[in-house]
């Protein structure tokens, strides 16, 4: 029987099988041996960011980067909803950027784009385990966290498969303390996962215990029986990175529903299933 952290090598194996990157996380840390953050309260890999920004956008300068990077980064709504909607239009959408024209003579703008979308090999896709983070009570330290271009789109929580008395509802509560203790890491979340290695499910950023659904769907010439164990499944098919940056752009889904009809205020949500028609049991 697998142990926690024989299933989390497993699963790193699958993403880089699938075409991810894979970094350990202390490494990466503020004290590790490659620091890629200045403190545990960083969460965007921001030379990462940075690199994938002059790669996708060549045509602007990199202070006009630098600049697209603090907008993204200081998105400032108060509640974690809000501003993942607000982070999610600027990963589809791009930042307003402005800068001096080659001739010097006045400025001009464009749309710096964070993730590219047509062309799937310039991004950078990366899966780091153990990624602490600083947390309001604690630091918090999620099994898997997946980046795209420096930006964590998604957070694997693992369960111990060989503990019968856990199970995947175990891994559950983790993430919902997570994103009340350590809210910025979710700031541009696209996904959720929880698994136990045999049973796994995926939701969106608010999705309760009921929309967390299963992913039925593997590659051409593989099938679900195949891969044997769900999480498996779930890493080689939704994880696909085209297929992955698909969901991103096509299968997030917000929803606005008016509060009264004379206060005239919104109310913005995530969709409670990102992804139903992918997501949903088959």
């Amino acid at each position: 029987m697998l142990n926690e952290q024989q299933l989390e090598d497993l699963c790193i194996g699958w993403f880089q099988q699938t075409g991810w990157q894979f970094a350990h996380g202390p490494d990466i840390a503020p004290e590790g041996d490659r620091p890629e953050r200045a403190d545990f309260r960083q969460v965007v890999l921001r030379d990462r960011l940075l690199a994938a920004l002059a790669r996708i956008n060549p045509q602007i300068p990199a202070a006009a980067l630098e600049q697209a990077a603090h907008t993204l980064q200081t998105v400032s709504e108060p509640r974690l909803v809000v501003r993942n909607r607000a982070v999610h239009r600027l990963l589809l959408g791009g930042v307003d950027v402005s800068f001096a024209k080659v001739d010097g003579e006045g400025k001009t703008s464009d749309l710096v784009s964070l993730i590219d979308f047509v062309q799937p090999s310039n991004n950078e896709l990366l899966v780091v385990n153990q990624f602490t983070v600083a947390g309001t009570k604690q630091p918090r330290r999620p099994d898997l966290v997946a980046f795209i271009n420096g930006l964590p789109l998604a957070v694997i929580e693992l369960k111990n498969p060989a503990n019968e008395q856990t199970d995947i509802w175990n891994a559950f509560q983790p993430v919902a303390t997570y994103k009340d203790e350590a809210a910025d890491l979710f700031n541009c979340n696209a996904a959720l996962v929880i698994s136990d290695g045999f049973t796994a499910r995926v939701g969106s950023l608010t999705a309760d215990a009921e929309r967390m659904l299963p992913w039925r769907t593997v590659p051409t010439r593989m099938t679900a029986r195949a891969c044997g164990m769900e999480l498996e499944t779930l890493v080689r098919g939704f994880f696909k990175p085209e297929l992955f940056l698909d969901y991103v752009r096509h299968f997030v889904l917000f929803e606005s529903r008016t509060a009264t009809p004379s206060s005239r205020r919104s109310r913005a949500t995530t969709s409670s299933t990102p992804c139903a028609r992918r997501c949903g049991p088959r």
